[in-house]
């Protein structure tokens, strides 16, 4: 396996199990919208998705505040994001080999703070590119560019690992390899060409070189 200088993490589906805590808001949100009680299966279409994309694809009247109240019931969603098993050993393994980390996502910053820095995950991220730091988002390449600008590594030193199609398009704009995080996966569709699959997060290990 190649090495690399830096290892960049999707959040959701990737590092944390999310899944039931935005997809159960998303049902009460299609209801208050349409009137409509859609099952667990059928928002699970909107898994892979980034945030505003699923507003689009719902033709939702005003965006930017569904969205936010969306972002509110998730956050108020009482299970909660759990991270996936393997990951403390993943992140001071690469740690330890001199391997920078980072992670890109489409979470907010208050979304970040609840799931992610309170579980103390921060220590071991050199850079974290969140919804507000880049005008566009996956899958245009530019928060994966923007990370590693401020990494201050090349694309070619560089993995990003993901769950989603959006994440897999974002890498192949920003000319990176991909790692395709199966685990946290609930779609196959379009990632056709993955550098690497990873079946758990344990087998990131094989990262350190």
């Amino acid at each position: 396996m190649k090495k690399y200088k830096a290892v960049i993490y999707d959040i959701d589906g990737t590092i944390l199990n999310t899944l039931n805590m935005n997809m159960y808001p998303l049902i009460k949100i299609i209801q208050e919208e349409t009137g409509e009680l859609w099952s667990f299966e059928q928002v699970l279409k909107f898994a892979p998705y980034p945030g505003m994309k699923v507003m689009e694809e719902l033709k939702v009247k005003d965006k930017e505040k569904t969205y936010a109240r969306w972002v509110k019931y998730v956050n108020e969603y009482e299970e909660g994001a759990s991270l996936y098993d393997g990951f403390h050993e993943v992140f001071e393994c690469l740690k330890s080999h001199g391997i920078i980390q980072a992670v890109v996502s489409a979470k907010t910053i208050k979304q970040y703070e609840i799931d992610f820095i309170s579980k103390g995950l921060d220590k071991y991220m050199s850079a974290a590119i969140l919804a507000d730091d880049t005008k566009q988002h996956k899958p245009d390449p530019a928060p994966l560019l923007e990370c590693l600008k401020r990494l201050n590594v090349d694309a070619s030193e560089a993995i990003y690992i993901g769950d989603a199609l959006s994440d897999y398009q974002a890498s192949q704009n920003a000319h990176m390899d991909f790692g395709y995080a199966k685990w946290g996966s609930v779609s196959e569709k379009g990632i056709t060409n993955p550098d690497y699959i990873f079946e758990k997060p344990s087998d990131l290990l094989s990262l350190k070189g």
